[in-house]
């Protein structure tokens, strides 16, 4: 059983690292819930903006100290050994985004640059429904918990090369609940990035929720200074998908994160007997290509759904091991080609076109 959340909090905010021990600046003591459309009581509007006109809060956010956040440049400098930043996003749930991260994951550290390993980090924040650990280390990743030492947390590594960071590592239970506010999941998210010893690596994946909430804009804001190369957006073919994939791209640009491409998951059905292609998921709007030339954004390319996919992540197998030829395999070594050869990557794989 891993000790609880409040517990490895306590720990970190211990730790004798003089570095990264800075405190997180105070929230301010609210009296009421957050309004629907708070900008945060960290945030410089706070107190001062339209949504803040009627809320119980407004005079105490307005008061509260405002300037730079002090653990910036601890984030900065504990990423400083990161070479590339991708984020993950959908504009909807249930598009596979984590999944396909979880794939991105596997592709990218399962490769070679020479006489080096590819070394991957992939960072789950969504804190409400974690599923990562399972995907890439299995039933005994729910179970597993995380270290604390002078310099922070360790991520849990899946292999030599995959280090992975998830709140389900400090749940009590497996199935417990997450149920918190932003100022609380922004706080927990800024401890991953700044008191976890990810070391050196070549790429660091963050899988996010769906939409666009608080743990999107606390991403953006805490990373600015270390630098992020993009964001991967995922959709399915159909226009109920694409409808939201458009508020995540107009998201992008007003957060200033560059786009480095669209890819269309589950866009056909690969039978894996035959492998003859079926459309699921119809296309009424031209799909993820067409919203590409639309918005003059890369298309990545297309990931078949492949039942084999769901029952590798359900044991935390690697999909691409097991069935390297499978069309979904090749789809998706060209995804990871195309996102190579965009963030100056190494070109990692064979499947490429």
């Amino acid at each position: 059983m891993a000790p609880s959340i409040e517990t490895h909090l306590s720990e970190s905010a211990t730790t004798t690292t003089s570095a990264f021990t800075a405190p997180l600046k105070a929230a301010p003591s609210l009296v009421a819930p957050e309004p629907e459309h708070c900008p945060g009581p960290e945030s410089e509007q706070a107190g001062t903006s339209d949504a803040c006109a009627d809320c119980p809060n407004k005079s105490i956010c307005a008061s509260a100290p405002k300037g730079p956040d002090p653990d910036i440049p601890l984030i900065a400098a504990r990423l400083s050994g990161v070479k590339h930043k991708v984020l993950v996003l959908s504009g909807k749930g249930g598009v596979g985004k984590s999944t396909f991260s979880a794939l991105l994951a596997q592709a990218f550290s399962a490769q070679r640059d020479g006489e080096d390993d590819t070394t991957v980090g992939l960072m789950d924040t969504d804190l409400c429904g974690p599923s990562i650990p399972r995907m890439v280390l299995g039933e005994e990743g729910v179970k597993t918990s995380i270290h604390t030492s002078a310099s922070g947390w360790s991520p849990v590594w899946a292999s030599d090369t995959l280090a992975v960071m998830s709140i389900q590592f400090m749940l009590p239970q497996k199935d417990s609940a997450v149920i918190w506010r932003g100022p609380k999941k922004n706080g927990l998210i800024k401890r991953f990035l700044k008191d976890v010893e990810w070391g050196e690596l070549d790429l660091l994946l963050v899988d996010t929720p769906p939409g666009t909430s608080d743990e999107h804009l606390s991403i953006q804001s805490f990373l600015t200074a270390a630098g992020v190369d993009g964001a991967i957006l995922v959709t399915t073919p159909q226009e109920v998908a694409l409808l939201d994939v458009r508020k995540e791209l107009d998201f992008c640009r007003k957060a200033k994160i560059p786009v480095i491409g669209i890819v269309e998951n589950m866009a056909g059905f690969v039978c894996p007997n035959c492998t003859n292609e079926s459309q699921i998921f119809k296309a009424s709007t031209g799909g993820a290509r067409k919203l590409c030339e639309d918005e003059n954004v890369p298309f990545l390319g297309s990931v078949p759904l492949d039942p084999r996919i769901g029952q590798a992540c359900d044991f935390g197998e690697s999909f691409l091991e097991a069935f390297p030829d499978s069309p979904a395999a090749k789809r998706i070594s060209q995804v990871v080609d195309n996102v190579s050869k965009i963030i100056g990557l190494h070109q990692i794989s064979n499947g490429g076109s």
